[in-house]
């Protein structure tokens, strides 16, 4: 047998690769539109709960065709409790393969990729969904993704005013510190769900409950809002959807199933079906589906999280990384 050797990227490397907003972005929507062109193969996520501790794992797969070309496996531990003991909440890794001989291609450190290809998700649904003008965001959560999901939309948006909320005195005031810093404009700390959310033009929820409350009241969402909640634990009221002109998901197979996530209980309940969701978003970013038609559209978006972002990113830091001669080699049979 050939000898097999597979690039293995740590969390420094990663770190090296200083990544940039349009690169994330420009990945990320590549692999929306490969899976909206229905040339990607993308399994539900499953989950493991060891049963020691306030967490679980999520396990997500997929594969890209051209021009991606290849296939992965993402673990993600979710714990929330991990900063007690000075850690990340969420830790990942992502194996990457040929999907045409199995033969593995790399081993990556994937926490900042999970980071990043949620904030781009957020942001390209944003940007197909969202009022071009919107100006005042609206951010609930400061775990890891939140930063991203600040950063990347304000590099589409530029907004005038950028708000933000989490259960955390020291959490809150940190994370808008370094977005003031990183952004360069003033971030606004609210000490309320409503002042955060209210009249804001994208509203993002990321918050980190350790059961379903509704936190964030219907009422407080104006007209022409765009809206993405995607909290491991509902912080919804049930009649978010109904002033909703669209619903929008990642991939529909994985969010009308399983344990976790914002819009669940819409699913049991029947808010949220196969025939009141208007589209997945990589049928709209391939061109398939119209995004926003209308000023006064309000749309939602939900997304769990995909397999194929996460692969897509990869392989770009892949390729970065063969250019700029970062990371190791290392020897797999």
């Amino acid at each position: 047998m050939q000898p097999i050797y597979m690039d293995y990227l740590n969390r420094l490397d990663i770190e090296a690769l200083a990544m940039t907003d349009a690169e994330i972005l420009e990945a990320t929507e590549t692999s929306l539109a490969t899976q909206g062109r229905g040339e990607a193969v993308i399994e539900p996520r499953v989950h493991l709960e060891p049963g020691v501790a306030n967490g679980h794992f999520n396990v997500l797969r997929g594969a890209l065709k051209e021009p991606i070309d290849s296939a992965g496996v993402k673990v993600v531990g979710d714990f929330v409790d991990n900063y007690k003991l000075g850690l990340p909440s969420e830790l990942a890794s992502l194996l990457l393969f040929d999907p045409r001989t199995g033969v593995p291609r790399a081993f990556l450190d994937a926490s900042a990729i999970t980071d990043m290809r949620t904030g781009a998700v957020t942001a390209i649904g944003a940007k197909y969904l969202a009022r071009k003008d919107s100006k005042i965001l609206g951010h609930v959560g400061a775990r890891g993704t939140a930063y991203w999901n600040v950063r990347l939309l304000n590099h589409l948006f530029d907004f005038d005013e950028i708000r933000v909320h989490s259960r955390r005195p020291e959490s809150r005031n940190g994370f808008a510190e370094r977005l003031s810093r990183d952004l360069g404009k003033p971030v606004v700390v609210t000490e309320d769900w409503q002042s955060c959310v209210e009249g804001a033009d994208i509203v993002v929820e990321a918050s980190r409950l350790d059961a379903p409350t509704p936190v964030l009241k219907t009422s407080w969402i104006k007209k022409g809002a765009f809206v993405v909640p995607y909290g491991t634990m509902s912080a919804i009221e049930l009649s978010l959807t109904d002033i909703m002109d669209k619903l929008v998901v990642d991939d529909w197979g994985q969010c009308k199933g399983g344990k976790f996530g914002s819009l669940r209980a819409h699913v049991e309940s029947g808010k949220l079906s196969a025939d009141t969701l208007y589209a997945e978003l990589g049928q709209i970013v391939a061109g398939l589906k119209p995004g926003r038609q209308s000023e006064a559209e309000t749309n939602l978006f939900w997304h769990r999280g995909l397999s194929l972002s996460d692969i897509a990113l990869g392989h770009a830091m892949l390729t970065k990384a063969r250019r700029l001669g970062i990371g190791q080699r290392l020897r797999y049979a």
